[in-house]
């Protein structure tokens, strides 16, 4: 069965879009740990980050790298934190996570629940510069 992230990949799943090329999608978290929380996938449904291949891995990245410099530039941080767990969603996914402490990284604390105009207007922003 595909996974939520394939499905958003395949377009029968809306997202708030932020970059993407023929291997990678980089869209907005829905349920942020922080505004501009950014989810980077490869398009091919690989469940465990680590089972890609070491080109796929490094091109996985590089894409993150990008989509980091452009977030950087639309929201107020000390750095863009990333982090790879992988038990929520069974497909590959970095987050990418403004952060202004460690604590803005922290996935027990409460999520926010940003409206859908709010989410196109930050997808907008970090497009903006990328």
């Amino acid at each position: 069965m595909a996974s939520i992230f394939s499905k958003i990949v395949a377009g029968e799943i809306p997202c708030h879009k932020v970059c993407e090329d023929d291997h990678h999608l980089a869209f907005l978290d829905i349920m942020p740990l922080v505004h501009g929380h950014v989810l980077v996938i490869p398009k091919r449904e690989v469940d465990y980050i680590f089972d890609l291949e070491p080109a796929e891995l490094a091109a996985l990245w590089q894409f993150a790298q990008r989509v980091s410099h452009a977030v950087r530039k639309s929201v107020t941080c000390k750095r863009i934190g990333t982090a790879v767990i992988g038990l929520e969603v069974p497909h590959a996914h970095i987050h990418l996570v403004p952060m202004q402490t460690v604590g803005d990284i922290n996935f027990t604390k409460e999520k926010l629940h940003p409206s859908s105009e709010e989410l196109m207007s930050m997808a907008a922003l970090i497009q903006s510069h990328l």
